[in-house]
């Protein structure tokens, strides 16, 4: 998406005539939502993506007076999800959940990438930003990030890591270490944060580098051992646990973040209701005081800061992806 001074302005515009009075939107846009809304949420159930769009879709529902219904709809890195929206009519009634993935990585590491996420989607805002962390099993010999390293290039065999799927946060992330660290890990892509960490925790697979809020109860309960976090500053719910880029990483980060989208037709009026009832949301105790707990960065503004702000995550991960070779099926 383009970020001209003449789309600016009509934002601005559609903002002053939302808050001076309604009889100035359209017929369609004064009486959304008509009926539920789908939340489509491209992964399945039981990962970080779920969990904020649950806690949004909540207080959405409140705040719009319809059922805002979550959908998981797993498969082909988010595409197959991202497709079936892109579809969808472009009413403001079925929207979805962008992230990293999605948005910034499978344009560049999917050869054959089957739509231009820049025209076929309207950024709506910004949800959250969360920190990745890379965890183990308790059984794993590796205490420390470098013990990790260690052990992987001692026995590439020696560990096998999950992910919530090809294209997913995890993968990125693992795979973007990998490549700083000179390490070859084994990958075992899952549809979805939930069943990996249930292989996880059974010991099929040893090691991630997901979402927090994911994991934050397996850590708590010690049946995850976290090494490091992927964020420029650590967590302030686990303040022992270093940054990937303080072991001797400079400059390493990777997150994950979550947004809304809608299909590119939807009408402005839509996007900008959408988007002050999601701002409003995102300010309430329920969300400040879950986000807190998994260190989760609350995200807010208008749809052309989150547009901009997705073209800066392509940027960024248009040289990652170059830079590690990443190619995704």
């Amino acid at each position: 998406m383009t970020i001209t001074r003449r789309n600016t302005l009509a934002a601005f515009a559609t903002a002053a005539l939302l808050g001076l009075t309604g009889a100035a939107l359209p017929i369609h846009a004064q009486n959304w939502p008509t009926k539920p809304i789908r939340f489509v949420v491209p992964f399945a159930p039981g990962g970080t993506s779920e969990i904020i769009a649950r806690s949004v879709a909540q207080e959405l529902s409140t705040i719009l007076g319809q059922s805002v219904v979550v959908e998981n709809k797993p498969g082909g890195g988010g595409v197959i999800a991202m497709q079936e929206v892109m579809r969808a009519d472009p009413d403001g009634h079925t929207i979805i959940m962008g992230h990293v993935g999605t948005m910034a990585v499978n344009p560049y590491a999917m050869p054959k990438h089957p739509y231009d996420v820049n025209r076929e989607f309207a950024p709506v805002i910004l949800l959250a930003r969360v920190p990745n962390v890379l965890a183990v099993i308790p059984e794993s010999p590796a205490k420390t990030l470098k013990e990790f390293v260690d052990l992987a290039k001692k026995d590439k065999n020696a560990m096998v890591y999950g992910s919530a799927g090809n294209g997913s946060s995890g993968h990125l992330a693992m795979e973007y270490f990998m490549a700083e660290a000179g390490i070859d890990l084994t990958h075992v892509p899952y549809k979805g944060t939930g069943p990996m960490l249930q292989d996880m925790l059974g010991g099929r697979v040893q090691a991630t580098f997901t979402g927090a809020p994911a994991l934050m109860g397996q850590i708590t309960a010690g049946k995850l051992r976290p090494l490091a976090v992927g964020s420029a500053e650590r967590m302030s719910t686990l303040p022992n646990v270093p940054t990937v880029a303080e072991t001797g990483y400079k400059d390493f980060e990777t997150s994950q973040w979550y947004g809304i989208l809608v299909p590119a037709k939807t009408p402005r009026a839509v996007i900008d209701r959408l988007n002050a009832a999601t701002n409003q949301a995102l300010k309430s105790n329920a969300i400040l005081a879950r986000f807190a707990k998994d260190d989760a960065k609350v995200g807010g503004g208008t749809p052309e800061q989150f547009a901009a702000f997705i073209q800066r995550e392509q940027a960024t991960w248009a040289r990652v992806v170059k830079k590690i070779g990443l190619k995704l099926d």
